[in-house]
């Protein structure tokens, strides 16, 4: 199963994002979509899992939950879009990490692209798209693809897609 993974998009979407995921099962966006269209943009490419970010809309708040739990390839996945990093997790993250115990925690929020195992907490797997909208203070607009096959990750692909000020 291939995944496309999107954060803090912020209202922006670029049209490079549908040449990436275009080949992807499912994109997961870990919040702080914006206004427009933003997830039926991505739904035209693949189904979509998607969280609100502490700058979405009452209305996104609720169509979409704060934090998901869901179970891809016989891994259990958590996807929150404030989470901090390993090991200083907010403390509501921290939390439903020790009692559900994920094998992958996605989140967004800080805007920094991150990959990184998290040996305290058996082995779980961090993942922070960065940010792909033009808003924030990054200075690269970033995604995440990745392969999930028989509980194991692959082909793990950081994707730059411009500067963020740059036009695509």
């Amino acid at each position: 199963m291939k995944i496309g993974l999107i954060s803090d998009t912020h209202g922006y979407f670029d049209p490079q994002i549908i040449n990436y995921f275009q080949s992807c099962d499912e994109i997961w966006h870990a919040g702080d979509i914006g206004e427009g269209n933003i997830i039926a943009e991505l739904e035209k490419i693949a189904p979509t899992v998607v969280v609100f970010g502490n700058i979405d809309s009452p209305l996104f708040q609720r169509i979409f939950p704060e934090d998901l739990f869901f179970e891809r390839e016989g891994l259990e996945i958590f996807m929150s879009h404030i989470g901090g990093k390993p090991p200083y997790y907010n403390p509501r993250v921290r939390k439903l990490i020790r009692e559900r115990k994920p094998d992958i925690f996605v989140c967004g929020h800080s805007h920094i692209l991150k990959v990184v195992t998290d040996h305290k907490h058996d082995k779980l797997l961090y993942l922070n798209p960065g940010a792909a909208g033009k808003q924030g203070f990054h200075q690269m607009r970033t995604l995440l693809r990745f392969e999930i096959n028989n509980k194991k990750i692959s082909k793990m692909e950081a994707i730059e897609l411009g500067k963020r000020g740059a036009l695509s």
